[in-house]
């Protein structure tokens, strides 16, 4: 992937976002946009978007939120709201959308690929952005705060501050203490605990795929169940031998759903 920058006013400043497209030449081909989980980055994704691509034949785009990666560190002293996913679905996608010409009556055909975090970013925009958005895919996504989740999130603080995590995040983020700390105080936050976005879900109309491990150690099943219960195009894909990262534990059989999942839907939406 060939890593650009991408300038944005956000958030009452100016923001550069890193972003790496996939088979640019595919001009006329669907676009299938990659958002990462709460620690990721372009780079984190690794060689997993360009097999998918490749398999579908569809160009791809990868990009790291503001905070992360090569894109605009998070301000020492900015903490994030608990509305920060809906913020990134509602604000941030769109406008990056909209500069790179994936939006409007003459955009390609527009899918969204989220795990964890940015699987509810990917929600949350399906839910706002329905006549626009052909399809997405949403690996280990929240809908609400289980106990588990804030208990894995209190484990990775400990790795962070006494352990190997920050030497092995400064390898993907500009700054890691930006991507870690926005991340992990708000939702260690007890006011995020309240955070839940199912009634949201019954807006979304495009077809969805929600994938999710047995051995998932941030989310139980009711992550993705609860989005089948609202959204009337939800398939599910329940991974054994799989924890919170579907496209890392199970590449090839996540593969496989996705080009069987996509071939079943129009190229647009009705």
């Amino acid at each position: 992937m060939s890593v650009q920058h991408v300038s944005l006013a956000w958030n009452g400043r100016p923001v550069e976002i890193e972003i790496a497209w996939i088979h640019p030449e595919r001009a006329t081909a669907p676009v299938m946009v990659f958002l990462h989980e709460g620690l990721g980055s372009v780079a984190m994704w690794k060689d997993f978007p360009q097999r998918l691509c490749q398999a579908l034949g569809w160009r791809g785009l990868v990009y790291s939120r503001p905070g992360y990666g090569r894109s605009t560190p998070r301000p020492t002293a900015e903490t994030w709201s608990p509305d920060f996913m809906h913020r990134q679905a509602h604000e941030l996608l769109p406008a990056l959308l909209q500069a790179l010409g994936l939006s409007g009556p003459e955009a390609p055909p527009l899918w969204l690929f989220g795990h964890s975090d940015g699987g509810s970013i990917t929600l949350l925009h399906a839910a706002s952005a329905c006549a626009s958005l052909s399809g997405a895919i949403v690996l280990a996504p929240h809908i609400l705060v289980e106990d588990l989740s804030v208990r894995s999130i209190e484990v990775a603080r400990q790795a962070y501050e006494s352990g190997p995590l920050r030497a092995g995040l400064a390898r993907y983020h500009d700054d890691p203490d930006s991507a870690f700390w926005g991340w992990n105080r708000i939702w260690l936050d007890p006011a995020f605990r309240d955070w839940n976005i199912t009634a949201e879900l019954a807006h979304i109309r495009c077809p969805v795929l929600a994938v999710q491990g047995l051995d998932d150690e941030y989310g139980t099943l009711e992550q993705i169940r609860g989005i089948a219960r609202q959204a009337p195009h939800t398939q599910l894909l329940e991974l054994p031998g799989c924890g919170h990262s579907p496209h890392r534990d199970q590449p090839e059989a996540l593969i496989a759903a996705v080009q069987a999942f996509v071939a079943q839907q129009p190229l647009r939406p009705a």
